[in-house]
Parts: C-alpha cells; structure tokens; sequence
C-alpha cells in the first residue's frame, strides 16, 4: 500500500525554511537547486529529464487527478513529496497568489563544448547576452530563443542568474528546453572562432540594416548589456554589426524586444525551418 505524503504547517519547518530561502543567489548556489513554479512549469521540468529534489503541493487540491499523477511523476524521479497549506505555498515563493505546486530541480552546468553545433543540413544559430543584469529579460529571451529553435543562449561575462525566480518564470518553461551555458568573453570568442561560427551583434554603431545581413550561415547573434551595450573591443571582434531600424520618439529598444527581432529575421531567413 502507498504511502501517503508528509504534511508540513508550520513556517520554521527546516524545508519550508530552505525552499524560501532560494529566493537567494547565495542559497541556490550552495544548494544548487532552485525553484519551478506551477503544474506545467514542474511537468515541462520532468518531462525533460531534469531531476526533481523537493515537490511541494497545497493540501487542498492534492487529491486532483492531474496534481496526484504529477507527484507520482516526481516522486518515482527521486522527489520527496510533501502536502501544506496555501498559506505556506505564499511564504515560499513570496507571492500573494502562489500557484498549488512547487518544485525544486537540481541546476545544470553546462559548458561551451557541451553546446551543440549543427553544420548541417540546417546551420547553426546561438544567441550570446553580454552582462546581462535583467533577469526578467533573460528568461524572455531563453523563451524566444526556443520558440525560434535556436541551439542556444551564451551568458558571457557577469551574467544575471537564469535560475532566478523572476528568470524561470519569465521562461515560461524554456528554462527546461533551451540549452544555456556561461562563459568568460575570452572563452566565448575563442569557441567560436574554433567552431567557425559568424557573430552578428546589433550595436548602434551598426553599418547595416539588421535584415540585410547574412544569417543564414552558422551564426551567433550578440546582444549588449541593457545599459551599456558591447564595449568597442568586442564590437571590434564581431563580423557584423547590425542596426535595428527605429521612428519617433524612443532611443532604444528593450534588450528583450531587440533579441526577438534579431531572432526572428534569422529565422525567417530560414524560411522557418
């Protein structure tokens, strides 16, 4: 006969404890774990082999069939499973209007070489964020890049954490789905170099319309910081810099709006393939 799960109510239990503490940075570096939100989010996680420490659902709708077959789910991958009440569901994900399942998944540490390179039939396309510090642009644009079937996204330099709480759920699960790895710029361009792929930035030092550019060859797109963009000597390092054509009265386009588009010509230089 099954087991049923632990119930947890008090907010000084150890676990509650440390599941609020991945708020944190330094927390979900020293434990290595970090926080999923919501049935669909924690299935997209499971269903692509990422491994589940903690499942933590609200007693209230646990007996669902939906929710009781997830937690099976997560608990046959290892998980521990606990029920407690909404009001504890709020005290860890600091929200007002927590969503009735929680997980925690161990973080992966992905390297450049571990990035796969696609010379054929369709080329290669990456996208590299340079210092980063908006994680809510981070997971935006990991959810766009997998929209658009890039192979992945290149953190360079001192990056935002993309196992944030604002980053995962900004995701909206591409998290799981999109290879991301974080590199040194010396390390990055030296990868890239090695494996012959073009890098295209968008710059507002560009000399070209950013749809009149080739790329449909191996290629990655480099985006600047949001407020300072790329330094001279990486723009000088880059292949092509792109400008973004732009009306009225704004000067800038958010680092978020300006990938899609970048993304999206590539790929409709693709034909969508």
């Amino acid at each position: 006969m099954k087991r049923p799960p632990e119930t947890l109510t008090s907010p000084s239990n150890p676990l509650i404890k440390s599941l609020k503490g991945l708020e944190r940075k330094k927390e979900r570096q020293s434990s290595g774990l970090f926080l999923a939100e919501g049935a669909r989010l924690v299935e997209q996680g499971l269903a692509n082999n990422w491994q589940p420490d903690t499942l933590v659902v609200a007693a209230a709708v646990a007996d669902r069939p939906h929710i009781a077959a997830l937690a099976d789910k997560a608990e046959a991958a290892g998980a521990r499973v606990v029920l407690v009440p909404e009001r504890l569901m709020s005290k860890i994900t600091h929200k007002d209007n927590a969503q009735s399942v929680i997980a925690t998944f161990r973080q992966r540490q992905v390297t450049l070489d571990q990035l796969e390179v696609r010379y054929s039939p369709r080329k290669s396309l990456f996208v590299a964020l340079y210092e980063v510090r908006d994680p809510g642009n981070l997971g935006t644009i990991l959810r766009t890049a997998d929209c658009a079937g890039a192979d992945g996204v290149i953190l360079v330099g001192t990056c935002c954490d993309p196992y944030s709480f604002e980053a995962v759920r900004a995701s909206m699960g591409s998290v799981f789905d999109m290879p991301f790895a974080g590199a040194s710029y010396e390390d990055f361009e030296a990868w890239r170099r090695k494996s012959g792929i073009a890098s295209v930035a968008a710059s507002v030092n560009g000399t070209v319309r950013h749809d009149l550019v080739n790329l449909q060859q191996d290629t990655v797109i480099l985006m600047g910081n949001e407020q300072a963009g790329l330094p001279p000597a990486v723009e000088a390092d880059c292949d092509q810099l792109v400008l973004i054509p732009m009306r009225g009265g704004a000067d800038s386009l958010n680092l978020a709006q300006a990938t899609a588009i970048m993304v999206y010509e590539a790929w409709r230089q693709r034909d969508f393939q």
